[in-house]
């Protein structure tokens, strides 16, 4: 599944933005249980793992000049949940890459 979020920031600045909130991934998880571990291949992917419920699930967050990409690999027997899936990756996404207010 590929979900792609539009930005106007820069490959630099979405990059500083995720690195520094992708510890906030786990909140948007339903249940509140979830285990995720990020990691950086390269400059401008970010892995994903994610653990909730028994469940697994993997992904990549591709960044781009114009668009931020998460691919997820949802297995076939939670494809019924796709639409969900990709709405709240578009949601949550999104508020990842806004400016956090200032403390």
């Amino acid at each position: 599944m590929r979900v792609p979020i539009p930005h106007q920031l820069g490959k630099d600045e979405v990059r500083r933005r995720l690195q520094s909130r992708s510890h906030e991934i786990a909140n948007y998880v339903p249940g509140g249980m979830a285990d995720v571990t990020t990691g950086w291949p390269d400059e401008d992917t970010m892995n994903l793992s994610v653990k909730t419920m028994g469940q697994g699930v993997n992904g990549r967050v591709l960044i781009e000049d114009t668009q931020v990409i998460f691919e997820i690999d949802l297995p076939a027997a939670l494809s019924f949940v796709e639409p969900m899936v990709a709405n709240a990756i578009r949601s949550k996404g999104q508020k990842m890459l806004e400016a956090k207010p200032a403390d």
